[in-house]
């Protein structure tokens, strides 16, 4: 072999060289779901802070104190634990203990996230998976909301009794219901910021927004509403779909990675929401609907993974 002679070093695929990094997406995460934490402390008060606090600081602690026990490498610094903890806080009404925001970080970091492997390994959201385990094990306080001082029904459970709802004040935020998922202004706000850093696509939370306002329209006229767009904006703009949309179903790890499979998850989650919500027992169903499309990926990828280029059918 002559001196002139290159050796190249081919590794495996993929091949694919880029920029972004884990910390970098979750910083991404973070400042898109300030408008909602802002708007959570302005219309909840000081507790809504230190619900916020409590959250973040158990799933970090949590994560580093497992990682230095098992010997692993401290990966607090990728912001992950942050991004799940104050998801988690988001989900959580304002009156509630500081214990649950505090066992509720503790079970999404320990449980769901670094028992199954650390990050990219888990497979339901972990905040989602926490807040579902809260409100089985602690129906009470999770489902006691307040506004102004004054404990009321949500948007979402007056329209299941059959009250009217202010769409304005569901819009804006200034009702009852967790400390993130009220403002759809703000949820949208940290959105389209999301959109233009390229972090999530639309596939996802329109095929989710789409299919509960064509389910929802269909009900109406089943039921004999008619075509009554206040039931369905009430629907969209109402509980934790926005959020849930927006800010979980997009989470990268517990998604689908084909563009076909983004719409059907969407779609499966959308499905579902609307099920509970209209023929369910409670007035909401995102956290729920989100967590069982997370354990359909795997399926939803097998079926719409493209094949590879110059293979036909078998």
């Amino acid at each position: 072999m002559s001196d002139q002679t290159k050796v190249l070093n081919v590794s495996s695929a993929p091949h694919v060289r880029s920029n972004v990094t884990t910390k970098g997406i979750m910083l991404d995460v973070c400042i898109a779901l300030l408008p909602a934490t802002a708007f959570g402390i302005y219309n909840f008060g000081y507790r809504a802070l230190i619900i916020i606090v409590t959250a973040i600081a158990a799933s970090v602690l949590t994560e580093y104190i497992y990682e230095r026990c098992m010997k692993l490498p401290v990966t607090t610094s990728d912001l992950s634990a942050i991004v799940t903890g104050l998801l988690l806080a988001l989900n959580l009404p304002s009156t509630v203990p500081l214990w649950i925001p505090l066992l509720g970080g503790v079970f999404a970091i320990l449980i769901v996230k670094q028992l199954f492997g650390g990050l990219g390994r888990n497979f339901m959201n972990p905040a989602l998976a926490a807040r579902c385990f809260l409100l089985i094990s602690f129906a009470g306080p999770m489902t006691n909301f307040a506004y102004d001082g004054v404990t009321g029904a949500t948007p979402l459970a007056a329209l299941k009794g059959g009250e009217s709802v202010d769409l304005m004040k569901m819009f804006v935020g200034t009702t009852g219901g967790t400390i993130g998922e009220t403002s759809v202004v703000a949820i949208l706000g940290g959105a389209i910021y999301l959109l233009i850093r390229k972090v999530i696509s639309v596939r996802i939370p329109l095929s989710i927004i789409c299919t509960v306002a064509v389910f929802t329209c269909i009900y109406a006229l089943a039921t004999g509403r008619g075509f009554d767009y206040e039931f369905i904006l009430a629907h969209i703009c109402g509980g934790g779909l926005m959020l849930g949309a927006w800010f979980m179903a997009t989470d990268y790890v517990t998604s689908p990675i084909t563009p076909i499979g983004k719409i059907l998850f969407g779609v499966l989650i959308g499905v579902l929401v609307s099920i509970f919500r209209l023929f369910g027992s409670s007035a909401e169903g995102m956290s729920y609907a989100i967590i069982i499309g997370n354990m359909v990926v795997p399926l939803i990828e097998k079926v719409t993974m493209p094949k590879p280029f110059g293979r036909g059918k078998a």
